[in-house]
This record gives structure tokens, C-alpha cells and sequence, in this order.
């Protein structure tokens, strides 16, 4: 996985950009304006997603149009699958366990 991803949504303002582009492609304008900052501000955090491949710009007359770039966020999704199924594991390990000793308490109690 390259750090670079995580480098780059690591700043908070260029999550919330991200977060905003799930529901579609946006200009720097519209960006700025809903996440209350200065254009020059967003400006310069979309480049750094888009060095980083996080996002595409379009060019639509004279409007840049920004969008996610899926391929990095697919990348990400299967790195982490790997870990989500160790975890789960884990996690279903750890439930055996308890359920193991919750019936094994009772017993010396119903013994009494």
C-alpha cells in the first residue's frame, strides 16, 4: 500500500474534501464554500490529492471539475480487507473464549 494515500488524507480539510466528493464532482468554488475556507486554501489541498491520485480534474468550459479517482480508494479497500479478516477472527476467537468462560463459571456456581 503506498503511503502516500495516507499521507494525504492524514490532513483533516483533505478528508473532509474527499468526504465531500463521494456524492459527486465538485469545483474548487463549491468546495471552498461548503467547507468555510479561502479557494487558494482548497486549491492547494486538491492538488496535494491530486499529486497523491486521489482525485481527477475535468475541465468543463472554464470550471475545473474535481471528482474521486476510484482506483486508490479500491487499493486501500483491499489492503484493509486482509486486516478486517484477521480481525474478525480474532474477534470470533475472543467470543469462543468468553462464551467458554461464562459456561465454565456457572458450573462451580450451580454446583454450590
Amino acid at each position: 500500500m503506498d503511503t502516500t494515500t495516507f499521507s494525504a488524507l492524514a490532513e483533516p480539510n483533505r478528508l473532509r474534501i474527499v468526504e465531500l466528493l463521494r456524492s459527486g464532482p465538485l469545483t474548487v468554488g463549491e468546495i471552498a464554500e461548503q467547507l468555510q475556507l479561502r479557494q487558494p486554501q482548497a486549491s492547494k489541498h486538491l492538488k496535494v490529492l491530486h499529486e497523491a491520485g486521489l482525485v481527477e480534474v475535468e475541465a468543463v468550459a472554464n470550471r475545473r471539475n474535481y471528482k474521486l479517482h476510484r482506483q486508490p480508494f479500491q487499493d486501500m479497500d483491499a489492503w484493509l480487507n486482509a486486516y478486517r479478516r484477521i480481525w474478525e477472527e480474532r474477534f470470533d476467537s475472543l467470543n469462543s473464549y468468553l462464551q467458554q468462560l461464562q459456561s465454565g463459571s456457572d458450573k462451580p456456581n450451580n454446583e454450590n
